[in-house]
């Protein structure tokens, strides 16, 4: 994949760290909306590392 792809899949991944650390510092974190972040940030990760 080219550099311009990955960069975006780290902006991304970026977004999904900065939504989940929002989510886990609110006063009463939604347990079900972390656990998607999670998936999703995991999912990006591997693309990241296949790239």
């Amino acid at each position: 994949m080219d550099s311009s792809h990955v960069s975006a899949l780290q902006v991304k991944h970026a977004g999904i760290e900065r939504q989940l650390h929002e989510e886990q510092t609110r006063p009463m974190p939604d347990a079900v909306v972390i656990q998607a972040l999670k998936k999703r940030k995991l999912r990006l990760k591997e693309e990241i590392s296949r790239s």
